[in-house]
């Protein structure tokens, strides 16, 4: 089923004179005009397009991909207002209007915002909306410890950072177990840490327990090797220098070590890592 608002898969029924048309299954045939057609795509060949209503109501075709489908949030900048709303750049030649009665507050043209992407069930049109709590959080999580995960950071609090898993529900990274820099409407990748029994979800950003080690115990290696045998690096290190030469928390790191030291490759000393020869 062709879904409008998403990307899909349609095969390329003929060629006229402004681009092809596309097999829309129940929407009917879609144009995608030329200038949005790949090169050497013929009739028969499958391709995968946008699927949207262009200013003129008409449901078109695009390879272009915006910065959020339906049912996707992402940071929007807003371009331009006037009396139906906001319109923010999502990437697209059409701009995504955001209503008054879809804006959380009153959104300014310049500034951006965290939308969140829907398809109105009534025109059938593609809109946005800041009222997170509309889409956010309306299903039981149902995550595993450990469970990789697509993250939006929304904002930073006094703990940590807010942000939005899988478009779906909102987690926490808490400021003790964040190693690098972090910035509103970041796209980033992490781990479930901890699923209250609140249902509030913990997050982190390196993998935990052992599943990280093999490749951390892996970088400290060769780091001791470039060394000549000796890494100035001990559990007392600060934590940023730590990540800044492998990418982990200090946790992590201890791990990882610990590991290494199990398999005797290296002996811990008071100011450092030493390999055993």
């Amino acid at each position: 089923m062709t879904e409008i608002g998403k990307i899909n898969t349609l095969t390329i029924l003929k060629k006229v004179s402004i681009g092809f048309y596309l097999d829309g299954g129940e929407l009917g045939e879609i144009l995608i005009p030329a200038k949005y057609v790949p090169p050497d795509c013929s009739v028969g060949d499958d391709i995968d397009v946008f699927v949207y209503r262009d200013t003129d109501d008409r449901i078109i075709a695009t390879t272009e991909t915006p910065a959020a489908t339906v049912g996707q949030a992402a940071f929007l900048k807003v371009i331009a207002v006037n009396q139906y709303g906001a319109f923010c750049d999502w990437g697209l030649v059409k701009d995504l209007l955001v209503p008054y009665s879809e804006q959380k507050q009153k959104m300014e043209e310049g500034k951006s915002y965290i939308v969140f992407v829907f398809l109105d069930r009534e025109t059938n049109r593609i809109a946005g909306s800041s009222r997170l709590a509309k889409f956010i959080d309306i299903t039981p999580p149902k995550y595993e410890a450990g469970e990789e995960v697509d993250l939006l950071i929304t904002n930073e609090t006094d703990i940590g950072f807010n942000a939005i898993i899988n478009n779906a529900h909102w987690g926490l990274l808490y400021k003790t177990q964040i190693f690098q820099e972090l910035h509103r409407g970041q796209k980033i990748t992490g781990y479930i840490n901890k699923m209250r029994e609140d249902n509030k979800i913990d997050l982190i950003l390196q993998k935990p327990g052992y599943g990280n080690i093999d490749g951390v115990a892996s970088s400290i290696l060769e780091a001791i090797k470039k060394k000549n045998g000796f890494l100035d690096l001990t559990d007392k290190s600060a934590p940023e220098k730590i990540y800044d030469l492998f990418g982990v928390s200090k946790k992590a790191f201890k791990m990882a070590v610990g590991a290494l030291y199990k398999q005797k490759l290296i002996s811990i000393e008071k100011d450092g890592l030493r390999l055993v020869r």
